[in-house]
């Protein structure tokens, strides 16, 4: 069973994002930040990583970064999923690594549909 990893501090998209994913066979761990995500993928390195861009503290920008930059995470495919949607924000998740961009709210088949793609 594949790992996914939500990086989301919205408790309504975490919910929703972790049934659809749940519902579709994945085991799910989540994180409402980047510290928090850290940790999470300290103790289990997730096939997939689903983060928001506006988190606390820390942007979904700057973790991609990082989590690409880094050679144990480097490999994991990361899902960018937000509000913000715009040609410059696809175009600057691509510039630092992510895989997808997705818009909320995110459908559950659209969701389901890019993980699989990705593992």
């Amino acid at each position: 069973m594949a790992t996914v990893l939500i990086v989301e501090d919205s408790m309504t998209d975490l919910e929703t994002a972790t049934r659809y994913l749940q519902n579709a066979g994945f085991n799910v761990i989540v994180a409402k930040s980047g510290p928090e995500a850290e940790q999470k993928i300290a103790q289990t390195l997730p096939d997939v990583i689903i983060l928001d861009i506006i988190l606390p503290g820390q942007s979904g920008f700057e973790l991609c970064r990082e989590f690409k930059k880094n050679s144990a995470t480097k490999k994991i495919p990361i899902i960018l999923c937000s509000t913000k949607n715009s040609s410059v924000d696809q175009m600057w998740g691509r510039e630092l690594g992510a895989d997808a961009h997705l818009a909320k709210p995110v459908s559950q088949t659209e969701l389901v549909s890019t993980v699989r793609q990705l593992i």
